[in-house]
């Protein structure tokens, strides 16, 4: 009998990495509840950031991130917030990823539900982005998120960057992104040098938007507990562009600046096949398929 489940992937972004409470109560409105599982959360302090995977029933995901969004809302206070990734909101950014018997277009039709209510219920205003984009230059995060928290005051007046819910930046909340995508890749690329400038060449030579890798975004980050500095990405489609590929790019341009990769981390979860296409490009192993792996084969 064919499996009828629907299941949708969501990974909201959070400004908070280290106050524990806060995150704990965050949290919180994912577990415990019928239809969701909260499968993982990372939290990180330089980035002050959390970042959470849920999946289950549509429309019990829904109303968890919605709880997630005004339990943000209600404790996170951007004018207070420090962090190195760049951030727009108390919620940064909540994309919805179709999984088991869910179309795009059921995504995207979520997407702008969670939307309204966000803004009906907290007075935040949303920017639909990705597949659920009301505009083509509304697509790109990176393109609504230019400014940051400080700078929205004023790009809202901009007729092209009005919200598509709400009209005034939320005091402390700011404002939050919520679409539908594909699954994508957190892939942060360490570097054996303290020097943020050298992060920043690096990463503008292999993301799109400078002319590298057609599905990269990438910026430069300061670790400053370890004292290193790392080229952070978001691998928008990693099948088309595989994690080895901007690996190998990125130890390239480091070389350029006599620096060296010391490692690498992945925040959240990521779809098997993409560390799969890895391993069989540094292993060089010929002729190879996802169905040779013991734990697919048990699954099915």
């Amino acid at each position: 009998m064919a499996d009828l489940t629907k299941v949708i992937e969501c990974v909201p972004n959070f400004s908070e990495g280290r106050d524990l409470k806060v995150i704990e109560q965050i949290l919180d409105c994912f577990r415990g509840k019928d239809g969701v599982k909260l499968l993982d959360y990372s939290r990180d302090e330089d980035h002050n950031r959390l970042v959470v995977t849920v999946v289950g029933e549509p429309n019990s995901v829904k109303w968890a991130v919605v709880c997630a969004i005004g339990k943000a809302t209600e404790l996170i206070d951007l004018t207070k917030h420090e962090g190195q990734h760049p951030r727009m909101g108390a919620t940064d950014v909540v994309p919805f990823i179709p999984l088991n018997n869910v179309t795009e277009e059921e995504a995207v039709e979520l997407s702008k539900e969670v939307a309204k209510e966000v803004f009906d219920k907290y007075n935040v205003p949303v920017f639909l982005y990705e597949k659920s984009a009301s505009a083509p230059h509304r697509q790109n995060l990176a393109k609504i998120r230019k400014g940051q928290f400080e700078g929205m005051f004023d790009k809202i007046k901009e007729d092209e960057w009005k919200p598509d819910f709400g009209q005034e930046v939320h005091p402390t909340a700011g404002v939050v992104a919520i679409g539908a995508r594909m699954p994508l890749v957190a892939f942060n690329i360490n570097l054996d040098t303290n020097n943020l400038d050298i992060a920043n060449k690096i990463a503008r030579s292999v993301r799109f938007i400078n002319g590298g890798l057609r599905f990269c975004k990438a910026i430069g980050i300061e670790l400053e507990d370890r004292g290193i500095v790392q080229v952070s990405m978001n691998m928008t489609n990693y099948t088309k562009t595989p994690l080895y590929r901007v690996f190998e790019l990125v130890k390239i341009e480091a070389k350029r600046y006599g620096v060296s990769v010391v490692g690498s981390e992945v925040i959240g979860l990521l779809p098997m096949e993409a560390m799969i296409n890895t391993a069989e490009y540094y292993l060089g192993v010929e002729d190879f398929s996802i169905d040779q792996i013991l734990e697919k084969r048990m699954m099915e």
